[in-house]
């Protein structure tokens, strides 16, 4: 994917014609380099990335795909055959006419150019227009950028017709907005040119580019001629008043290269015109930004294009919708779409599953729940849509309503493989284990690189002491995501219930290294430790645990017992004590404190803590409190 002029990306097709974009990818830049792709390069192990029907739009001609597979968000699966490359019919509309013409016995050019559609007579708004469907992104950012239209295909905009009928631009509001470039933004920097805002439309990206032609064929000459086909007189007072060079040189001066900000290892020539460009090094090396929820512009969200909005009864919606669909407006968007709704009442039902999302992603699943509703009713076959009203039903607490929903999404979608694990683990949660297992094994069946489906399988097979097949998912968890640290939390801690200290502890380590705070990771490695006769690191570790957090009894407790092995008994029943402070009736610091309390011959505060020991919901703790009890003559 990609011509190579700046860089190309490699992709892998899997067997149900799903593509996935590899981490590797070619740069043309200082005579061409390997290097990761934009998101790879960080030290953790990106999750894979298919490319969406958004991506393949820009990157190549129209592909066939499978019917209902452009629905909201159904996995982007692509049919044979594949095209390879941008085509005529992205500029010049449907072909088949044309080609048919030219067959023809005796096909005359002006016939012919009659047959095909031509962007060179539409005027320069509308020619722009056809470049703008993919090389105008305000941000790589989440914001978002642009909403097709939901009445729209994903491959339905055809040159010639209006941009916001099928997709609208949106940005960050004015005071907001980084002086950044972008791989995609040609358009957007162009268009914030004086140049581009004092010619009324009569600039376009054709003033200077023929489709036609390989760009990289022209030298500077070309296109400063373009520039002085209006600047000659002003450039000629400049020279003359000694305020510019005798070399016109423009697009070295006001439209130089620059490393891109979202793709930091190309450079391209940046199109905003300017009469002083900027004086830092814009050729120097860019460290790659990973945005973060806590780093996410909040604000609102303004449109660009087209500016205003459409005036019909859906720009208020949409408008609605820009500001909850990444979070950037949220609280003030999703009364904004309530309302708009309301008033409104669209027939799409996009609509109302953007305000299901907004609600949810505010903690109000039973709102949630309303806006689902809404859009299942109006469109009954989305899987998708029936699954975020099963995951509301059981955010308010009804389990059996949501996972009787989630059966109808699988009926819907039987082959989407995220939609057969949510069933998977609601069922799983209903208490019907042997069945959530055969349910987990078939969404792994459709996916096999789904991390969570191994884990919930595999601590399902662990809960019914098949150890050997649990151990066997938890190692595929990890094969498919390696740095995730509670897959090697999972994993260490069934090789200790195994026995096999020796490599849970190495796996409890390397956990640790990636998730710090993890205290119950540090609790099963501390009693591993002690198994491998380690005191000194199991202290080590449990110490480090009450640190991070002191409201937990579990971390007390363990610590009591290494304490009490090491002989530091007094020490010991501290943090017995502790542990029953920030939970009282924790039933196996009773028992452990009613024990040391014998030991220090306290009799009458040791029975106390035995018999409430008595009392606990575990049958092997109640066992031995009343056997301690027993020991030293004590009625139950």
């Amino acid at each position: 994917m990609g011509s190579g002029s700046h860089a190309r990306s490699y992709l892998h097709r899997e067997a149900n014609g799903a593509l996935v974009e590899l981490p590797l990818a070619w740069y043309s830049e200082k005579g061409g380099y390997w290097a990761l792709n934009p998101g790879y390069d960080t030290n953790r192990v990106a999750p894979q990335r298919q490319i969406s029907y958004d991506c393949m739009f820009c990157h190549n001609s129209y592909p066939q795909i499978p019917a209902g597979h452009s629905q909201l968000n159904r996995e982007p699966l692509y049919a044979d055959p594949l095209p390879e490359g941008i085509d005529c019919q992205r500029c010049h509309g449907p072909g088949a006419r044309h080609v048919k013409a030219a067959e023809a016995a005796g096909a005359q050019a002006g016939d012919l150019r009659a047959t095909i559609f031509n962007p060179s007579t539409l005027s320069g708004e509308r020619q722009m227009e056809v470049c703008m469907q993919c090389h105008l992104e305000t941000t790589s950012s989440r914001l978002p950028s642009a909403i097709r239209c939901f009445d729209r295909g994903p491959f339905s905009f055809r040159a010639g017709e209006r941009l916001g009928d099928f997709l609208l631009n949106f940005d960050k509001a004015p005071g907001r907005r980084e002086e950044n470039l972008g791989i995609v933004d040609s358009a957007h920097r162009l268009r914030q040119s004086q140049c581009w805002i004092h010619s009324q439309d009569r600039l376009t990206c054709l003033t200077c580019h023929d489709p036609h032609s390989d760009l990289h064929t022209l030298d500077e000459g070309h296109y400063n001629g373009i520039c002085l086909r209006c600047h000659a007189s002003r450039l000629r007072e400049l020279v003359n008043a000694d305020k510019h060079t005798t070399t016109a040189n423009c697009i070295d001066c006001h439209m130089p290269k620059r490393r891109t900000n979202d793709v930091v290892h190309v450079v391209m020539t940046d199109h905003r015109i300017q009469a002083r460009i900027p004086s830092r090094d814009l050729l120097g090396e860019v460290q790659e930004a990973h945005e973060a929820d806590h780093g996410a512009y909040r604000g609102e969200v303004v449109p660009y294009y087209p500016d205003p909005l459409p005036d019909n009864s859906e720009s208020r919606l949409y408008g609605a919708v820009a500001q909850v669909t990444n979070g950037s407006n949220l609280s003030l968007g999703v009364q904004q779409l309530a309302s708009a709704i309301k008033q409104e009442r669209p027939r799409q039902a996009q609509f109302y599953f953007a305000l299901g999302e907004a609600w949810r992603d505010l903690g109000m699943p039973a709102k949630a729940e309303l806006a689902y509703q809404e859009a299942v009713r109006r469109e009954p076959a989305s899987g998708w849509m029936l699954k975020r009203l099963a995951d509301a039903l059981l955010a308010s607490g009804n389990l059996p309503k949501a996972l009787l929903t989630m059966r109808q999404a699988t009926t819907r979608w039987p082959d989407d493989s995220r939609i057969r694990y949510s069933l998977g683990a609601l069922t799983l949660a209903s208490g019907s284990k042997t069945e959530a297992i055969s349910i987990l094994r078939k969404s792994i069946q459709l996916d096999p690189d789904l991390p969570y489906a191994h884990q919930s399988l595999g601590r399902a097979l662990l809960d019914s002491s098949n150890l050997s097949a649990a151990e066997e998912e938890f190692r595929s968890e990890l094969r498919v995501q390696p740095d995730f640290s509670e897959a090697r939390v999972n994993l260490a801690t069934l090789l200790s219930t195994r026995g096999n200290f020796s490599e849970a502890s190495y796996y409890f380590d390397t956990a640790l290294a990636l998730n710090p705070e993890n205290v119950g990771a540090r609790c099963n490695y501390a009693i591993a430790l002690l198994k491998l006769d380690r005191p000194v690191d199991a202290r080590d570790q449990i110490e480090r645990a009450v640190v991070i957090n002191t409201s937990l009894p579990m971390p007390h407790q363990i610590l009591g017992e290494i304490l009490e092995e090491q002989g530091e008994l007094q020490q010991a029943i501290d943090a017995y004590r502790q542990a029953l402070l920030v939970k009282p009736g924790f039933s196996p610091a009773h028992l452990d404190l009613g024990r040391a309390l014998l030991k220090q011959g306290l009799r009458g505060e040791a029975v106390r803590e035995l018999r409430k020991a008595m009392s606990a919901s575990d049958r092997a703790i109640r066992n031995q409190a009343a056997q301690a009890l027993q020991d030293i003559g004590e009625r139950r």
